[in-house]
């Protein structure tokens, strides 16, 4: 049996209520959440904390999967209304290269 490519990961700095911390996804799921967060009218900065408020014991990334996941079938468990102000939030997604990306 064939295996499927393995996706590469991207690591991003992220800045949540005040700490910085890093997140690695799959660069298709870095698209898809800056899609729903262009969409919706918000940061993915604002999206990632928003995702973190309401994650429970889940970890982060698996977090943002879900959220990504259940986003695009149209069952989203974060709320589509605008997002409050929070610490921390709004504040550049520090890509890889060391530069700050579109948040």
């Amino acid at each position: 049996m064939m295996r499927a490519p393995q996706r590469e990961t991207a690591k991003r700095s992220v800045m949540i209520a005040g700490h910085r911390t890093s997140v690695s996804l799959e660069a298709e799921f870095w698209e898809a959440l800056q899609e729903i967060a262009r969409g919706r009218g918000h940061s993915v900065q604002a999206l990632i904390g928003a995702i973190d408020s309401g994650r429970g014991e889940r970890n982060l990334s698996s977090a943002i999967r879900v959220y990504v996941l259940s986003a695009f079938r149209g069952t989203s468990e974060v709320s589509e209304s605008p997002l409050t102000d929070r610490v921390g939030i709004g504040q550049g997604v520090q890509e890889p290269s060391g530069r700050v990306g579109e948040a």
